[in-house]
């Protein structure tokens, strides 16, 4: 389903274009699960998660605002087209962050649950030993490898990890991964290495026209779903507002709001790291448990800190 692409020459030219053409889908769209023979284990997840409605194994660019069930789209499409006894690392997704990555994971140990140890999922990024991924993938390899583009690309360079069997190429905030170049070019890389034969799956909560050109590039005849009204990117019930303020007052202002409001959970977003861990301390003091994350503590770090909250 999905293509090759072009050798490196240089960041602005590296793809090889195809023809693309729009597909219909108003059948796949007016069927619910139930109408798919879907694998008995599968419907049962399906039934445990609440989901209803169902795409085919045509290359799929899709936006949609967060919240919307992107993961469960591409979680659950690629397992039912799983073979019953299915070989080493049929599907590959990859993210650029290793949270993300976990989160992913989390969603197909959801949809795994009732389909025993013939089928797995494994997660690897780095920031860990490369030899205990090296030990992951000769032991037993995972059917579902999701990981970020760097470490898969260091086992793929190292003859530890082979694709002959991927039937499934996913790039999750594909926007992320494709705008960055060094991981941009990974990800290239990494795609070159795989069968010529396969579906391709990009998924995003924004996704800007330069983006998506580059999206095309890795598929044939994508069929795509967007949303372009950034309006429609917030999800519903959910209000946002903007207050203007000088930078001496803004912490005063936040504290005042943390006072007011009822909430049971808080996420800030700071600038910087050391304004992360300032304004934590600073938050405990005024008797607002709180704790801090950035990129700057190792993964062990992260996830205590996430356990604790």
């Amino acid at each position: 389903m999905g293509s090759t692409i072009g050798s490196i020459n240089g960041v602005g030219d590296i793809y090889q274009p195809y023809e693309q053409k729009k597909l219909n889908y108003t059948g796949i769209m007016s069927t619910g699960f139930k109408d798919f023979l879907l694998r008995p284990e599968l419907q049962r997840s399906i039934v445990d998660c609440g989901f209803e409605h169902p795409s085919e194994g045509v290359d799929i660019i899709c936006q949609a605002k967060s919240g919307m069930g992107k993961t469960a789209v591409f979680v659950l499409t690629t397992l039912h087209q799983l073979h019953p006894q299915p070989k080493p690392i049929c599907i590959l997704v990859l993210c650029h962050t290793r949270e993300l990555a976990f989160q992913i994971k989390k969603e197909y140990d959801r949809f795994l649950q009732h389909f025993g140890d013939s089928v797995t999922c494994n997660v690897i990024y780095g920031g860990q030993p490369i030899q205990d991924h090296i030990k992951i993938l000769t032991e037993k390899p995972p059917t579902v490898l999701v990981g970020t583009p760097g470490r898969i690309l260091a086992l793929v360079k190292g003859q530890h990890l082979k694709f002959e069997n991927l039937r499934v190429f996913v790039l999750d905030e594909c926007d992320r991964m494709l705008s960055e170049l060094d991981m941009r070019q990974d990800v290239q890389q990494i795609f070159k290495m795989t069968p010529y034969q396969k579906q391709v799956m990009m998924f995003s909560a924004t996704l800007g026209q330069d983006i998506r050109v580059v999206c095309k590039k890795f598929m044939k005849n994508p069929f795509e779903i967007y949303i372009d009204n950034d309006t429609k990117l917030t999800l519903h019930g959910l209000q946002q507002y903007i207050v203007k303020l000088n930078e001496d007052c803004k912490t005063k202002k936040l504290i005042e709001l943390l006072d007011s409001l009822l909430f049971n959970q808080v996420i800030i977003f700071v600038k910087t790291s050391q304004r992360a861990e300032a304004l934590s301390k600073l938050l405990s003091k005024q008797n607002f448990p709180s704790t801090f994350i950035h990129g700057q503590l190792v993964q062990e770090e992260r996830q205590i800190k996430i356990v604790l909250v």
